[in-house]
């Protein structure tokens, strides 16, 4: 059961403002993942995503940046020999990971098993007021290891593990500008960049099918919307017009395996007669899209496990593709000619 929380009353009125203007903050998001013991799995893998969209990938085993969207191949045709550097710069990430993650399994005294070393880094900004938000973070086994804090130039290390590094780190200003530069000035400038390749792509509107789903007669009823984009949407279940709060549990947005993006909204209905389900209706908002999407809570639409759809299945297809991004997610970072990644 879901209760009201502060999350879900930001939620609504950040609804308020959802249709008619579409969001003007962008993102661009680069994620590393270093790996030791993992079998069958390459130990390094790097992507770069623009607005929560894949669009560039290297690993370990192929060596290489791969385009991920037909129109980042006309930014590798436009600069070959800048795509040949980034490739440079990946493998020579790929090499600096591999010497990190020895650094950092001897602080732990670790010397087999499986362990996992993660960097994300990115950038957002918005359109109209031109304000730049930077991150940078690095986790090991699942837990925060370091991160940098751009407003005091600083690096915070949450592990006493760490703090030899922040401290090496902290004492190179160059390093420091380095961050700061990349931060505010190289992600969102190539983010820019790569967004005026994308924009009809990335900027684009679809709405979702829209389903109701149940696995037995007495679970709760799933509102499922999938196909939409962008992820900028809202779902929520209302009766008699006013939207619930209680006995309604809310999905994350996860993302679908052509680029669009799917979301559930779960209604517990165990303590409401049959006669009162038509006072029940689900919601569906997209940004920029006026039209809402609301589908009134019918038994006979109502898609059950004994019907074996289609849509469960897909939804099972697609949990394992997110899952396997999120533990594969790796990235990619866009110095020119310098290392993204440092020598811990």
């Amino acid at each position: 059961m879901r209760h009201f929380t502060l999350e879900t009353l930001i939620l609504s009125l950040l609804m308020i403002h959802l249709h008619g203007a579409a969001a003007v903050t962008h993102s661009m998001k680069n994620f590393l993942t270093g790996s030791s013991g993992v079998t069958n799995f390459p130990e390094f893998v790097a992507v770069v995503l623009l607005d929560d969209v894949e669009i560039v990938h290297y690993d370990s085993n192929t060596r290489r940046d791969e385009p991920k969207q037909d129109w980042m191949i006309r930014v590798k045709e436009d600069d070959p020999q800048q795509w040949q550097r980034y490739t440079e710069n990946s493998m020579s990430n790929q090499q600096t990971y591999k010497a990190n993650i020895e650094i950092v399994k001897q602080r732990f005294n670790q010397t087999g098993g499986v362990h996992i070393f993660q960097w994300m880094s990115g950038c957002e900004w918005d359109d109209e007021t031109n304000e730049v938000k930077g991150y940078t973070q690095a986790g090991y086994d699942g837990e925060d290891f370091i991160s940098f804090d751009l407003e005091t130039e600083t690096w915070i290390a949450p592990k006493q593990q760490a703090v030899i590094t922040k401290h090496k780190w902290d004492n190179n200003r160059a390093l420091i500008a380095q961050q700061k530069n990349y931060l505010t000035h190289i992600c969102p400038e190539f983010g820019k960049k790569y967004l005026n390749y994308g924009r009809s792509s990335l900027m684009r509107t679809e709405r979702p099918s829209v389903s109701l789903l149940q696995k037995t007669s007495s679970s709760p009823v799933s509102c499922h919307a999938t196909g939409f984009y962008p992820d900028r949407a809202a779902l929520f279940w209302r009766k008699d017009g006013e939207e619930l709060h209680e006995d309604v549990d809310l999905g994350e947005i996860l993302p679908n395996h052509d680029g669009s993006f799917q979301m559930s909204a779960d209604l517990e209905l165990s303590s409401v007669p049959a006669e009162d389900w038509r006072r029940y209706e689900c919601v569906f908002q997209l940004s920029g899209v006026e039209d809402d999407i609301v589908t009134r809570l019918d038994g006979k639409v109502i898609r059950t496990n004994e019907e074996k759809p289609a849509d469960m299945t897909f939804i099972i297809i697609i949990a394992a593709v997110a899952l396997a991004l999120l533990i594969a997610v790796g990235g990619f970072m866009f110095y020119r000619n310098r290392r993204a990644i440092f020598q811990i």
